[in-house]
């Protein structure tokens, strides 16, 4: 008997969130993390990443996900971060 998915598996993975423009020291893990799939971006507190729908900005407090296959994806948030 044959199983039929109805949905694609669930592809998990970790969650880094971006942080304020005075947080030093998690702005140095997340340009670590991201490697040479982030430029940075002219206005405070964004970082572009590359994804495979193309490139996204991510806000401060948008949420950069790493798949279990080796793809970010960003999840945006409501704008809560000062500038």
């Amino acid at each position: 008997m044959s199983v039929t998915r109805l949905h694609p598996p669930f592809d998990h993975g970790a969650a880094l969130r971006v942080p304020p423009p005075s947080d030093t020291s998690s702005w140095r893990k997340l340009w670590a993390w991201l490697g040479d799939d982030a430029r940075s971006v002219a206005e405070a507190a964004a970082v572009q990443v590359r994804t495979p729908e193309g490139d996204v900005v991510a806000h401060c407090g948008d949420w950069i996900v790493l798949s279990h296959s080796g793809s970010f994806h960003v999840a945006h948030t409501l704008r809560t971060c000062d500038a």
